[in-house]
């Protein structure tokens, strides 16, 4: 990707106070991360023994083999994983609205998730006639791998439908993803009809979303696709900005729009694919950050981008961290947390904002 993908001029957002107070709100967010990544490793069922385990391990350097397998091998891939999949909707939300100018969009409008979904309902339900030489080779991230491969396609195709002689529209790209939307849900209605009892529950638990099944294997893999997004995103601020004064305008102060456009969908493409691949549906988090940062430090996108990452991944492992404790030792899917503590947040920011065209 080229140093820089809009090659526009800094729409300068004003210093002083409002730069203060932005650096001091990411100062606290990565306070609050680190807290919330402490309590996530201490709490469980096991979460006594971990914690005076790790007590011992400081005073004497050894750390006991049952409080290892749990801290090494189950609560640090999860929380790995909760802090990259909460960063990578955070983020993806903020390009969204930055690039449609409109604060309800998150990053489903490109299609990533109605076709992360298809993915994943087509390999639960239909899976099983694969060859079984695939079946071995895939293993148990047959479904992983097939809702990646969803988004994806999903993308590329709203993407096609999209641009027209080098062109891309984005009210156009908005209308097909609500029909993209429509068609990959009647879609998924039908496996969802001719589905068996044990699939319909791996279905429902899917769309909820989970951290559960969370390994290294799967950090390794949604890792570096993730990361390459969140480099990748800063160099899109300036033009997100530009944007933000409308296409016309933005493209007299030299915004590369196809650029822009392009940047943008390749990075909330692999950023949510990637996400949405290892933990299934979960929502709110990519609308409801980038929300409630423009409250706090205002719309530049040049600190909206690294404060959304941050306060994503806390917010998402918070969210993990309730979800398992609540209804102990049974575990509440993520996406139900993440709806209930959500949406209240919604409508609340939406009261606060009635009368004002521009969030």
């Amino acid at each position: 990707m080229a140093a820089d993908l809009t090659q526009s001029p800094a729409v300068q957002a004003p210093r002083g106070s409002r730069h203060t107070r932005a650096m001091r709100l990411h100062l606290w967010l990565w306070a609050f991360l680190i807290l919330v990544s402490l309590f996530s490793l201490g709490i469980g069922a096991a979460g006594t023994q971990v914690r005076l385990a790790l007590l011992d391990w400081i005073r004497t350097g050894t750390l006991d083999a049952g409080a290892q397998v749990i801290l090494f091998d189950i609560r640090l891939p999860r929380l790995a994983l909760g802090l990259l999949v909460g960063a990578a909707l955070a983020v993806s939300g903020a390009v969204m609205q930055g690039l449609f100018r409109n604060p309800l969009a998150d990053p489903g409008l490109v299609g990533v998730s109605a076709g992360a979904g298809l993915g994943a309902i087509l390999a639960i339900v239909l899976g099983a006639a694969l060859p079984v030489a695939l079946l071995d080779v895939a293993g148990d991230y047959l479904v992983p791998i097939a809702a990646f491969a969803g988004g994806w396609g999903s993308t590329i195709l709203l993407y096609k439908v999209s641009t027209r002689r080098g062109r891309t529209s984005v009210a156009t790209m908005l209308l097909a993803g609500i029909a993209l939307a429509a068609l990959t849900g009647a879609l998924s209605g039908i496996l969802v009809y001719i589905a068996d009892d044990r699939q319909l529950r791996d279905l429902t638990f899917w769309g909820l979303g989970s951290l559960a099944g969370a390994t290294w294997t799967k950090v390794l893999v949604a890792g570096p696709l993730i990361a390459l997004a969140f480099l990748s995103a800063p160099l899109l601020a300036r033009g997100l900005n530009g944007l933000a004064l409308g296409e016309a305008a933005a493209a007299h102060m030299g915004v590369a729009l196809e650029r822009l456009k392009t940047g943008a969908i390749l990075i909330v493409a692999s950023a949510t694919g990637a996400a949405v691949a290892v933990s299934g549906g979960i929502g709110f988090v990519g609308i409801v950050v980038p929300h409630l940062l423009r409250i706090a430090v205002g719309p530049d996108h040049r600190t909206l981008l690294p404060n959304a990452a941050v306060l994503g991944a806390s917010l998402l492992v918070l969210a993990d961290c309730i979800s398992r404790t609540i209804i102990a030792p049974a575990e509440l899917p993520i996406g139900i947390v993440t709806a209930v503590l959500g949406a209240p947040v919604f409508l609340w920011i939406l009261l606060r904002a009635r009368g004002v065209v521009d969030l």
